[in-house]
């Protein structure tokens, strides 16, 4: 299993833990050499993107396109005339060519969200149109996700880049920069470039902490490696180094995200961003508790918390790891804060769902999780702590 999946194996574990709570693998190849005013000819035109509401139980959705809104329509069933249908849409966004629809108005449009078995999570939208809900553009480039810095739970110290694919595009490359990058068109790498990788997927998480100011970008490519388009415009994130009151440290749980089509980037699915007080993310998707004691020193230290929010352990047991040994790497998280005039405080464990995990990733669970869990947790109740899986006590496992 590749790094990006296996994070969104992390991500999964989440899959309903937040509301509760709080109420592609990387790809590296040689890209064959266009010349940009190849791709910049084909690629004049209007492109649009069409965003609705996210449905926060939602795997993937559904969106069809079409002429008028027939007599019979119904909810429960699709409309046979739609002139476009796509049921593989992983965000609540979707950018369109809109050379490839018909140039006569209006057109009207619907969403349907699925869940993990590919069964509809209710009736399809009510129609709406497609012109009054289209954001236009003429750079055909990926459309970035900028959730950064705008509120409670947006400063993550381990970012990821998400995005709207742009048309006919089957893998993505993105780079960060140190500074605005020179080059605004084309395909060209910036010189300024410190990071770069490349996915399948809509969004990458990136291995290394990123703090002060930095920008990132991406562009579309095809399955060959060609260009499709050009860079998306840089968006500029800033992660200050500066003395923070309250600080989080977990694995996918707390770095966000859920029903594994949606990561930290969506800030619905981080309980953070129900905080009414600022804090820095300090999260790493798919860490052990192992992993916690280890990069403590770089990645809490820096910032000078004065309280440590600490939950991790859930990767660790669900592989088998002792809990002995789990407690243990929360005990040495817990002296190093108070070595360094840090307040931690532990949060309990919520449960998981191996039926899920095995059925979207075809990841085993160690069958001795719930005693493992359970002792874990009778320990972090004895400390300083956040009882998160309290709603959860009288369930089996999480629910799906």
């Amino acid at each position: 299993m590749t790094i990006q999946w296996k994070r969104r194996l992390a991500a999964g574990l989440a899959l309903a833990v937040l509301p509760l709570i709080m109420t592609a693998g990387s790809l590296h190849f040689h890209c064959e050499e266009v010349r940009a005013a190849q791709v910049i000819k084909e690629e004049k035109g209007t492109y649009g993107c069409l965003t609705w509401p996210q449905n926060l139980n939602a795997v993937r959705s559904e969106v069809e396109i079409f002429k008028e809104i027939p007599k019979d329509l119904r909810a429960d069933a699709p409309i046979a005339t739609a002139i476009y249908r796509n049921t593989q849409v992983y965000t609540n966004s979707l950018m369109l060519d809109m050379r490839q629809l018909p140039a006569e108005k209006p057109l009207f449009y619907r969403v349907r969200a699925y869940d993990l078995d590919g069964h509809p999570i209710g009736p399809y939208s009510q129609p709406a149109d497609v012109e009054s809900a289209l954001f236009k553009t003429e750079r055909n480039a990926p459309i970035p996700h900028d959730p950064y810095g705008k509120g409670s739970g947006s400063v993550l110290l381990y970012p990821v880049y998400a995005y709207t694919g742009n048309p006919n595009a089957t893998r993505y490359e993105i780079e960060v920069t140190s500074k605005y990058p020179e080059n605004l068109h084309g395909f060209s790498p910036s010189v300024h470039r410190i990071y770069a990788n490349t996915t399948e997927l809509t969004d990458l998480y990136d291995d290394a902490p990123r703090t002060g100011t930095y920008y990132w970008r991406v562009r579309g490519m095809d399955s060959t490696g060609k260009p499709v388009g050009e860079w998306s415009l840089p968006q500029e994130i800033k992660n200050p180094v500066k003395h923070w009151k309250v600080a989080v440290y977990g694995d996918s749980i707390s770095h966000g995200g859920g029903h594994l089509s949606f990561g930290p980037a969506d800030l619905a699915y981080s309980y953070e961003s129900y905080l009414d007080f600022p804090s820095i993310n300090l999260s790493q998707s798919g860490d052990t508790s192992e992993a916690m004691v280890m990069r403590f020193e770089k990645d809490v230290l820096p910032f000078s918390p004065e309280y440590l929010l600490i939950l991790g352990g859930t990767n660790s047991l669900r592989a088998g790891v002792p809990a002995a040994d789990v407690i243990s790497d929360l005990k040495e998280i817990q002296r190093k804060c108070r070595e360094h005039g840090i307040t931690p405080i532990l949060m309990t464990l919520p449960p998981i769902n191996p039926e899920n995990i095995q059925k979207a990733f075809h990841e085993p669970t160690y069958e001795g999780w719930k005693a493992s869990f359970d002792e874990v947790n009778a320990f972090i109740r004895g400390e300083v702590h956040i009882d998160t899986a309290a709603p959860f006590e009288k369930m089996e496992e999480l629910p799906t």
